[in-house]
């Protein structure tokens, strides 16, 4: 017998609980190492849109030795002002689905990420993160558990750069399943993708987890064009 299909079957789920209750339908399959890669994209794909605004020239992605992930940017750094919500604008970005500056068409010509989901789902899906932003001469960091923050936006220090740092470590008890270890080859090849794809862009990929660290650089200025020439060259 199937259950009574009523009102009182009708489960709401809202924020980032949605996300973790049901991470395939923003990040895709949690069992098959998808969604596990997907989170990188969601946040790489920010600091390409700095880039692609002028802001950004380099963006590096660390894969550590403790399973977690860091991607560093060069950009003008996530806005640290408090909200119309009543939070600093970067805790908004991080916490509320369909968040930030992609969904301003002044902000951003370009929209990366999954349906603009963006960082926030990223955010759901991992044990911890922590966000460090160089902004406004100052370094600021917050911390999250399974998308909570663990306190306010705060300064830490003072800063001559700006830029945004997410080094987040993915919930592989109640989230991922089956493949649960981060890929380098196949990181550094969509790394590769996409510095073809934004002449000039610097991409640096580090994998930290290994007895001797690999590092490989990724700079196109001739785009697209170069990456044709490489091809011609590998038949």
């Amino acid at each position: 017998m199937v259950d009574d299909y009523d009102a009182d079957s009708i489960q709401v789920l809202e924020g980032l609980e949605a996300v973790r209750k049901r991470p395939g339908m923003y990040l895709g399959d949690p069992h098959d190492g998808s969604a596990l890669h997907h989170c990188i994209w969601e946040v790489v794909d920010n600091a390409v849109d700095e880039h692609l605004a002028g802001h950004n020239p380099t963006v590096e992605v660390d894969l550590n030795p403790d399973g977690s992930i860091t991607v560093t940017d060069h950009g003008r750094g996530i806005p640290v002002s408090k909200h119309e919500e009543g939070v600093s604008a970067a805790e908004v970005i991080m916490t509320k689905l369909h968040a930030g500056g992609k969904f301003d068409n002044e902000a951003y010509k370009v929209a990366g990420g999954l349906h603009g989901v963006g960082v926030s789902a990223v955010n759901a899906v991992s044990e911890s993160l922590i966000m460090t932003i160089h902004r406004e001469g100052k370094e600021w960091q917050q911390t999250y558990n399974k998308g909570v923050p663990q306190g306010k936006l705060k300064s830490i220090g003072s800063s001559d750069r700006t830029g945004t740092i997410i080094s987040f470590k993915p919930d592989l008890e109640e989230v991922f399943s089956d493949i649960i270890e981060f890929d380098f080859e196949q990181i550094n090849t969509r790394l590769r993708r996409t510095a073809f794809l934004n002449a000039g862009l610097q991409i640096i990929a580090r994998d930290l987890r290994g007895e001797s660290a690999v590092e490989i650089e990724h700079k196109y200025d001739g785009g697209l064009k170069e990456y044709v020439e490489s091809m011609n060259k590998n038949k």
